[in-house]
C-alpha cells in the first residue's frame, strides 16, 4: 500500500493512494460517515503503532467506500491536496546514519570503511514534503547539498531488537534528502547544526508498507539536479544493512512508532566533484527510489 499525509481544507489528513488514480482516500471521512469500524487511529503515528493492522483496516474502509453510493465523495485529486511529509513529525529527532556506502566515504576523505555506525540527528523542524519550494539558506551556507537516501519508519517500540527480528519492527519505506550545509557541518565539528536548517529533511511522495517492498537490500536510488544524474547507487551497497542498523541503535536507543531511519546517501553528492557543485537558488532535485517513487524539490 502507498500511503501519504496531506492537507485538505486546512485539516490534516492521510491516506492510501486510489489505485490508478491520480488521488488519495480520505478514511477518515469514510470512517466518520460509514462507521465502517468501531474505532481508527485519528493520525497516521497512532496508526502505524498498529503495524499492518492499520492496513487492514485501511482496506476495509477503501471496500466499504466503494461499495457505497457515491465513492467520489471520499477521494481527493492531487490538485486539490497539499501534499505533507509522510510522517508530518516524528516523536524524536531524525535517525540518520553516515558513510553507509563505501564510495560515498571515500568521496568525503575517508579511505576506509566505518568499521562501526556513524550516528547523527536532525531536528524534526527540517521535516518538509514532496514539492515543496525548500531555502538554499544563502545567507548562512554557502555549500547546500544534497543526500538522496532511503529511510525506514518504525512502527514497533522496542530496544534490544535481535537482528533477526529487525523487520518486525518496520511498517515501511520513503525516500528522504539529508540536505546538509557543508561549511556550517565543518566549522561546527559536529552534524547537527548543518543538517538542521529548516526544510533540509524533505520526505515522500509515499510510504510504502513493507509487505510491498520485501527486500529493502536490492532497491535503486537516483538523484538528479536539473535532470542531470548526480547519485547512481543501490541499497545491496550499504555497509550496514536495515536489520543491522535497527538491531545496533535500538542497543542503546528505544525505537518508537514513528521513528524515522535515513540509512546513508550513494556517492556522486556534490562535494564529491572538482569543482564541487552544491545547490544554488533554481534548482530542481529528484531524488528516485525503486517501487517507492520519486521526490521532487525545487530551491529559492
Amino acid at each position: 500500500m502507498k500511503i501519504l499525509s496531506y492537507r485538505y481544507e486546512d485539516l490534516v489528513k492521510f491516506g492510501p493512494k486510489v489505485k490508478k488514480e491520480e488521488a488519495v482516500w480520505d478514511v477518515l471521512a469514510i470512517q466518520e460517515t460509514l462507521q465502517v469500524l468501531p474505532s481508527f487511529p485519528q493520525t497516521i503515528v497512532d496508526g502505524i503503532a498498529n503495524g499492518m493492522d492499520f492496513v487492514e483496516q485501511m482496506r476495509k474502509l477503501t471496500d466499504a467506500a466503494l461499495k457505497s453510493e457515491e465513492p467520489n465523495q471520499f477521494k481527493h485529486a492531487f490538485s486539490t491536496i497539499e501534499w505533507l511529509s509522510p510522517i508530518p513529525r516524528t516523536p524524536k529527532n531524525i535517525i540518520a546514519i553516515g558513510r553507509n556506502y563505501e564510495d560515498h566515504a571515500k568521496e568525503m576523505g575517508v579511505q576506509s570503511a566505518p568499521e562501526n555506525l556513524m550516528v547523527f540527528t536532525k531536528s524534526p523542524t527540517t521535516i518538509a514534503a514532496d514539492e515543496e519550494t525548500l531555502s538554499v539558506h544563502a545567507n548562512v551556507t554557502s555549500s547546500y547539498d544534497y543526500e538522496g537516501e532511503l529511510a525506514v519508519v518504525i512502527s514497533k517500540k522496542g530496544d534490544n531488537i535481535p537482528k533477526k527480528l529487525a523487520y518486525d519492527h518496520v511498517f515501511g519505506y520513503t525516500i528522504a534528502n539529508d540536505l546538509t550545509a557543508r561549511d556550517l557541518q565543518s566549522k561546527h565539528q559536529q552534524f547537527f547544526l548543518g543538517k538542521s536548517l529548516k526544510g533540509s529533511c524533505p520526505m515522500g511522495p509515499y510510504l510504502v508498507t513493507k509487505d510491498e517492498l520485501p527486500d529493502p537490500q536490492d532497491l535503486s536510488i537516483v538523484t538528479k539536479v536539473n535532470g542531470e544524474v548526480r547519485q547512481n547507487g543501490h541499497t545491496k551497497d550499504m555497509i550496514f544493512t536495515v536489520e543491522d542498523l535497527i538491531a545496533q541503535i535500538s542497543a542503546l536507543v528505544t525505537l518508537e512508532p514513528g521513528d524515522v531511519i535515513l540509512t546513508g546517501t550513494p556517492s556522486g553528492v556534490g562535494k564529491g566533484f572538482n569543482p564541487p557543485k552544491f545547490l544554488a537558488a533554481g534548482d530542481t532535485v529528484k531524488v528516485s527510489v525503486e517501487g517507492i517513487g520519486t521526490l521532487v524539490n525545487r530551491f529559492e
